[in-house]
């Protein structure tokens, strides 16, 4: 059995979708992709088990057929072919793969077809369509908040809470907590579910800023994401997300406005002079005035920085990680951001000035105790 592709062509598929392949496979098989012939189209599949990609493109072919192939060899011998048609034979007994080029010939090991995992089934399941800009933003304004505490899975992953008019976005490490409220999008249910962050990773990497539909399907215990000719299918994280409307304080009356951009590059440089193990920076505001502090009492180093802001409230000293509120003043893209505080023991919010349409963005760090007050 035999088919005729182009090079470039078949590498392009395969690139996206090796991002599922595991680097470390608990079973040979899964450093594989699943190569499906039907009707002169060619499916391509990965999995790690528990995420699932595939894609497909149509080929010379002079039969169906179903092998598995090795990943990296396959791909490695790929970039190293200049753009040709190339041909693919396949051994039914043998089950190796040959591969042929105007000046080569290039031998490869595979594995029966058959043995290859089964993607899950999402029979009965539900489903609603969402622009693919509207989706790739929810992921990148919230997956940089999700912890990677293998003991505490749940926060590992983003908290989707899907309503009949709108759907919440919520990532949290316990440190820092960021809900994104989107109201452009409908689903028509109720429901909630944790996406893992592989899952939403590849994703992020794969989908296309533009107004391209991506189908989403979900049941119990995985969803599947079908856009471009791709399809990705991943497992929830089967664990209770906590109760994270109990740890956003309500009542925030002290306020600062100050320029994104002036706060980011002041911290960024306050920063380096901040213990290398806590990273904490001091931020002192009163009047219109903000200072921004750190020191590292270990090599004697310091650093202060004034900015001017708009303040309503009491005058408050806070301590936070710079790392974190780096990580958040990054992913926002409005001109001013607001922080409401209420005490220095209570965690401060972080807003933009002005949602983008449809958006409603809360960004939430906790706060570090100060040892001593500045002088």
């Amino acid at each position: 059995m035999k088919f005729i592709v182009n090079t470039s062509a078949l590498l392009e598929k395969l690139q996206q979708v090796i991002g599922t392949v595991a680097s470390k496979p608990i079973l040979p098989i899964l450093d594989h992709f699943l190569f499906n012939i039907n009707g002169g189209v060619l499916t391509i599949t990965s999995t790690d088990l528990e995420t699932s990609m595939s894609t497909s493109l149509k080929v010379e072919a002079d039969a169906d057929y179903m092998v598995a192939v090795p990943s990296r060899l396959t791909m490695d011998t790929l970039k190293a072919l200049p753009n040709q048609p190339i041909t693919f034979t396949m051994d039914e007994k043998s089950n190796s793969i040959e591969i042929r080029s105007e000046n080569g010939r290039y031998k490869l090991a595979g594995q029966p077809g058959d043995d290859f995992p089964k993607s899950p089934e999402l029979s009965g399941s539900t489903s609603f369509t969402l622009p693919s800009a509207v989706l790739l933003s929810s992921i990148s304004k919230t997956i940089f908040a999700t912890g990677n505490d293998e003991l505490r899975l749940n926060l590992t992953g983003v908290y989707v809470q899907l309503h009949e008019d709108s759907a919440n976005f919520v990532a949290t490490d316990a440190n820092r907590l960021v809900r994104l409220t989107r109201k452009d999008i409908q689903p028509g249910v109720e429901h909630n579910f944790i996406l893992p962050k592989k899952a939403l990773n590849l994703l992020k990497s794969t989908l296309a800023d533009d107004d391209l539909p991506v189908d989403i399907k979900y049941t119990d215990a995985n969803a599947s994401f079908e856009f471009g000719g791709i399809q990705l299918i991943c497992r929830f994280i089967d664990e209770r997300y906590p109760d994270y409307k109990a740890v956003i304080p309500e009542k925030n009356p002290n306020v600062m406005s100050i320029n994104r951009l002036d706060f980011l590059n002041s911290v960024r440089r306050i920063s380096i002079f901040s213990n290398k193990t806590t990273h904490q920076i001091r931020l002192k505001i009163s009047g219109s005035e903000l200072v921004i502090s750190a020191e590292d009492i270990d090599m004697s180093n310091e650093a202060t920085e004034r900015l001017a802001c708009e303040y309503v409230g009491t005058d408050i000293e806070i301590g936070f990680n710079s790392r974190l509120l780096l990580d958040m003043l990054n992913n926002l893209d409005s001109v001013n951001v607001r922080l409401e505080m209420s005490e220095p023991s209570r965690a401060g919010i972080l807003l933009p000035d002005e949602n983008e349409e449809g958006e409603d963005l809360l960004m939430l760090v906790m706060p570090m105790m100060l040892n001593s007050p500045s002088a």
